[in-house]
Parts: structure tokens; sequence; C-alpha cells
């Protein structure tokens, strides 16, 4: 057979499957995706179909179903009927907003300052904070509530977020993306004359926008989802967060309908959803450029 016979036969089809490997490994491969799918994702399905059962459908028990028989908003009538939702709302923003705040401002500075080449001192700080990852929060709780509370901040929203305005694990995500950066860029601003504010504010924040949206939606979903301890600090109900306000719905109070329960849960969980549908694209990209390695 000639060359230019050999180029002139068509080249067989292979399915772009093929590329991802044999098939009974794709097969095995979803079947595991899927089976993480259903722990992750089911129960919350699950909660939004029984919110949307009516009065005389069965939530738990041998004769309930899946899929609602005869579909209803009723429920969530009933949780902005009862409860003030929106007071709760309120509330749960203005925490967030401090938090994200404060953690983006501080974790930001810090993260730089500590990716910078060695200073006095450094090293022990950079000691305390991973021993500082160590404890959980239950074994400082009440030390943080009577501090709290020798402020005068229990019951305020103040009292709420001071514990959480800067955290750990953000400072170190900062810290990586800074150190992302490469050392000779940085040296050639300063050849130019840059200061190191100009350096900070043109150079290192540009390159470390994934790793800052990493720490606002790290932020945001732990300052929305607390429960524990606006529990500990707050007393009166027009002080509540969302999370801790919703909870009453489980209270003899309100009859304990599972269906409130459920329709006060979907409330709480959208704000998350919404934002991370909107912004995981960038979220995936600033944790693959870096901004988790430490």
């Amino acid at each position: 057979m000639t060359t230019a016979t050999a180029a002139a036969k068509p080249r067989r089809f292979v399915p772009r499957w093929r590329d991802y490997g044999r098939p009974r490994e794709l097969i095995v491969r979803y079947l595991l995706l899927l089976f993480v799918l259903g722990i992750t994702v089911g129960p919350l399905v699950w909660q939004f179909l029984s919110s949307l059962k009516g009065a005389g459908e069965d939530v738990f028990g041998a004769g309930a179903t899946i899929f609602p028989r005869h579909p209803t908003l009723n429920a969530y009538r009933q949780v902005f009927d009862q409860v003030p939702v929106w007071t709760y709302i309120r509330n749960s923003m203005v925490v967030v907003v401090l938090s994200v705040g404060s953690q983006l401002l501080f974790s930001t500075l810090a993260g730089y300052m500590l990716s910078k080449p060695a200073w006095k001192g450094r090293g022990l700080v950079w000691v305390l904070l991973m021993a500082s990852m160590m404890f959980p929060f239950e074994s400082i709780m009440v030390s943080l509530f009577l501090s709290i509370r020798d402020l005068g901040l229990v019951d305020h929203l103040t009292g709420v977020w001071l514990p959480g305005f800067v955290a750990a694990i953000n400072v170190l995500i900062m810290r990586a993306a800074f150190l992302a950066v490469p050392r000779e860029i940085e040296d050639a601003a300063m050849l130019d004359g840059a200061g190191e504010w100009k350096r900070f504010r043109h150079l290192y924040l540009p390159s470390a926008y994934g790793a800052l949206l990493v720490v606002t939606i790290n932020t945001f979903i732990s300052a929305w989802d607390d429960f524990l301890w606006p529990l500990i600090v707050l007393r009166t109900e027009d002080h509540f967060t969302l999370t801790l306000g919703l909870s009453r719905l489980q209270s003899s109070s309100f009859g304990y309908d599972q269906r409130l329960v459920m329709a006060g849960s979907v409330i709480s969980v959208i704000p998350v959803l919404v934002l991370f549908i909107i912004t995981q694209r960038w979220f995936y990209k600033g944790v693959s450029s870096g901004a988790v390695k430490l």
C-alpha cells in the first residue's frame, strides 16, 4: 500500500465517550456519581416535595409517598403568616454583610502579610494560626459567651457577628493565593517605583479574585446557616436570625406540622442555592487555581 493510498483511507469514527475510559469504567463511575448525588441532593429534594403535600397526606409512615398527590403551597403561606420571616431574613442579612465584609478585609490583609518574606514573629503567628484551627467551636463557646456578656452584646446582632469576624482558614486561603504571585513580577514593580500599597492593590488583589470569591461564599454559607451561636446569644424574637426563628416551627405552639418544618427548611436554603448557582463557575476556578493550597 502506497503512502498516497494510506493517506486517502478515511479515518474510523471513534465515539467521544471512549476518551473517558472503557464502558465498564464509565458505568461504575456514573453509578458512583448518582449514588453521591442521591445522598447529597436527595434529602433536599425530599424536603421540597414534602413541603408541597396537602393536610391529608402523610409525610412519614407506611402511607407516605415521595411525590405529593395534590401539590399545594399552603405550607409556605402558613410559615409567612405565623412567623415574621422577613424580620428573620433582615437580621440574617445584617450578620452576613458584617461577616463577609470583615472576613474579606482582615483575612486579605493578614494573608498578604503572611505571604511576605520572613519578618520577625511571622513563624509564631503562623503556628498560632494553625493551632487555632485544631480546637472545635464547642471548646471555646463558654469563654466566648462570657466575653460577649461582659461587652454587653447579648441579644444583639453584633454579638452574633463579632466572634466570627475573621477565620483562620480564610487567612490561609488568601495567603496561598498571594504566594502564587511570582516574586519576579513584584520585583519588576518595585523597580518601576511601585510602593507597597500600589503593589497590593494593582498586583496582588487582581490575582486573588478567585480566592476572594471562595472566602465570600464560605463566609456567606457559614453565617447564614449558623444556628448554635445565635441560639446562645439572642433572646428576643425581633433579633432572631432566619435559622433560629424558623426552628420555632418545631415547637408545640405550631402543632409541629412536618410540612411547615419542611417549608421553613426550604426557605432557609434558597439564598445559599441561588448564590452558589450564580457563582459556581468562578468558585471552582478559585479553588482549582490554588486558592486552597495551604
